[in-house]
Order: C-alpha cells, then structure tokens, then sequence
C-alpha cells in the first residue's frame, strides 16, 4: 500500500501532535459531536504542552466536515509549520487519541495506509462521464462531455427510421470510443489502483471494451451509478456496493503482497523477517514492502518497547548508535526512535509500500512473522541477511543460519 503521502513527515524536526478522531457525525447533533470530541482531545495536547498556533491549524482542518457517510475516524499530524497529515479512516478508532510528542504517532497513522485506495470512478452515459478521483489527496470531481451529440433514435420527417437508429449507434460508438481515450488518459497521468465504471449499462458495456490491456485490467464493473442530475437507479445499494469493490480490492492487494513474502521466505530470497535483518535492509534501500503484524495497525505491539537508532537520512537505520557512527553521521544528527516508527520512517524514505498481515496469514503464531515484521525486497545480492526458513516443524522461530 502507498505511504509516500505520509513524505511531507520527513525533515521535520518536531515535535508534533498527533490527533486520532472519531469523525463519525451524530444523526441527531450533527458535526457537533465532532467537535465536542476535539474540544476534549484539546484539553489533552494543552495539558502535554502543545502551542496555541499548533492547536488552532488542528482545529482548523478539524472543523471541515469530511463528507464521509458512516462511521470513519480521522488522523492529523501538525507541527509548527502547520497540518502536515489530515486523512480520513475506514472505522474510527475505539477511544480518541491525543498527542504532543517528539515524533508522530504513526502506528495509528499508517493505518490510513492499508485501508486507503487511490480511486477513479468513471460514471458514464451516451454522452459523456463524470470522472471522480479519491485518495490520499482528497476528491476532485470534472464533467467530459463526448463530441457526438446525436444519440436519440428517433425518427424525423423525411428520415427513415433506419437510418436514424443508425446514426444514433454510430454516434454511441464515437462517444465510447472519446470516452474510452480519456479514461485511458486520467489513468496514466494519475495512476489510481483501481478504476469503476458505472453508469449506463450499455454505455459502460461499450466504453470497457474499448479499453487497452493494462487499463481494462484494473477497471471493474459496478452497475447502479448515475451522473450528477440525472436520476439515480442504485441508491444506498450502489454504495454499498461500491463498498464490497473496494473491499475486495484490498483483500486483493493485500494477498498479492503477503503471496510474495510467503514465497520469498520459503525460497530464502526476496523477504527477510525479524527486526534485525528488516533494519538491515532497508539501510540498505532493498524493500519494496514493509510488512507488519495486524495488530500493529491496531495500535497495538509496540515490539516491547524496542527502539532503532536514525540519522539525518532515511536510510540511517541501526540498532545501535555505534553503527550508524561508523557510518560517519555526526552525533547532533542521531536519534533514538521507537522500532515502528524508525522502521515506517525508513520505508516511506525509499518509496516503499506497507501491508498489515492478519493472525496467521503467513504462518502459525503471531502473523507467522518473527517480532511481527517483515519485508519483501526489489532486489537481493550476496550481502543481504538470510533466512533459514523452518519446514515440516510448525515451528515458527526463526533458525538463523551463516550470514552470506
């Protein structure tokens, strides 16, 4: 999953305060609710001693209703250069959470991370889509109308019946084709991971067939939608089946990335587990995927209170501040982190992904991976940590062998 959102954290020396809401509005109050919910997480980071301009850019962003039906938390990051997180979650959290503290709270911030889809909607018709993106950055929404205007058939005098239904299918054709491009064109210049189209079933019919291969391929159909102004046909079950799509679409791309680590272990190449050689490469710049134990992402497994030593650059990750000396970093540059936050830290500095694996997922025991961490990686050579995966045992601890 994309954490590169999660960028404009780096070089910030801190502190920050770090909010995580329950955005959920009450039928009866309203955005009230909300922010009777703020006002208490306030009293919180004044009594941590958070500044007053730190608090009022929080409030700020606070008060701007997510337009999120349903139930949904919210998670903000600021310091003293203002709201530098504000991202709305699946489910809201269970208590709210307020901190000042010298680094962000990511283990409930990097939630965002799995449960977010970069999303286009394409809701089409005969003459046109309206094109709907939603993601990390928010929504935007844009109208395209198609340049082929004669879609009616019906017939006129002197006309034939014929050859009206015929200009009208040709015109169709064009449309879908026009539509079909412009898909194609948002798609490649905004990547989304997953692109809808609803609308006009034939429309749609027409304009998904019309579509090149690794298009069509993250496109799926979800019958139901209407354009803005027309009359809608799907109502709260078009939503909710919008919800089940992407739904799926996690579980999808969840799988992929825990198929990967499971086949990496077991070849002893492509994956590491265990804190030690997860530090080690990513030090070393290798991981595509960071992945974490659920209940991280639950807040909690806080790796026993472990901690990692970082320097001034992402890729400055040691367990001890020894290492990262010998590297040359100067003393006013080293820091010690909480393990998860150093270690999210270091994936969103070398644009690596992050994956939450549920309780058994990649084998028995604690998600099956050792200190409930590990990574997939871009590459492997002679240097990096290897693993002697245990077979046949059902043992899970993890048999260290010679490093290469």
């Amino acid at each position: 999953m994309k954490i590169d959102w999660l960028k404009p954290l780096l070089g910030h020396p801190g502190p920050f305060a770090t909010l995580y809401l329950d955005a959920t509005p009450s039928d009866k109050a309203a955005d009230r609710d909300v922010a009777n919910r703020w006002r208490a997480a306030r009293k919180d980071l004044v009594a941590q001693g958070a500044p007053q301009d730190v608090l009022d850019a929080v409030e700020e962003v606070v008060d701007r209703p997510t337009w999120v039906a349903g139930p949904h938390g919210r998670v903000v990051v600021a310091d003293g250069t203002g709201v530098l997180v504000d991202r709305v979650l699946h489910e809201p959290p269970t208590s709210t959470k307020a901190r000042w503290s010298p680094v962000p709270e990511l283990v409930q911030t990097i939630r965002a991370a799995d449960e977010s889809v970069e999303l286009l909607m394409v809701t089409i018709d005969r003459q046109g889509a309206d094109f709907m993106r939603a993601g990390f950055a928010g929504r935007s929404y844009e109208v395209y109308t198609a340049p082929h205007d004669e879609i009616a058939k019906v017939a006129s005098p002197g006309t034939s019946q014929t050859r009206i239904e015929s200009r009208a299918e040709d015109s169709w054709g064009r449309n879908a084709d026009a539509i079909a491009a412009e898909v194609e064109r948002r798609v490649d210049a905004t990547h989304p991971e997953l692109v809808i189209l609803t609308g006009d079933v034939r429309a749609v019919s027409l304009v998904h067939e019309r579509l090149h291969r690794p298009v069509a391929e993250c496109c799926v159909e979800v019958p139901g939608g209407a354009r803005r102004g027309a009359a809608s046909n799907g109502g709260g079950s078009f939503t909710d089946r919008v919800s089940e799509a992407l739904d799926s679409f996690r579980e999808r791309r969840r799988e992929r990335v825990l198929a990967q680590l499971r086949q990496g272990l077991g070849r002893d190449e492509g994956a590491v587990s265990s804190v030690g050689d997860v530090v080690a490469v990513l030090a070393r710049g290798q991981v595509a995927e960071l992945v974490f134990a659920e209940e991280y992402g639950n807040g909690g497994g806080q790796m026993n209170g472990r901690t990692l030593w970082v320097g001034p650059e992402p890729v400055h990750i040691a367990p001890a501040r020894e290492d990262l000396e010998a590297l040359g970093v100067g003393p006013d540059g080293i820091r010690e982190l909480p393990a998860v936050v150093a270690l999210v830290r270091a994936a969103i500095g070398q644009d690596a992904g992050l994956t939450f694996a549920p309780e058994g997922s990649v084998g028995a025991g604690h998600s099956g991976i050792p200190d409930g961490v590990a990574a997939t990686l871009r590459w492997h050579d002679g240097e990096t940590p290897h693993e002697v995966a245990a077979t046949m045992s059902g043992d899970d601890v993890r048999l260290r062998g010679d490093r290469v």
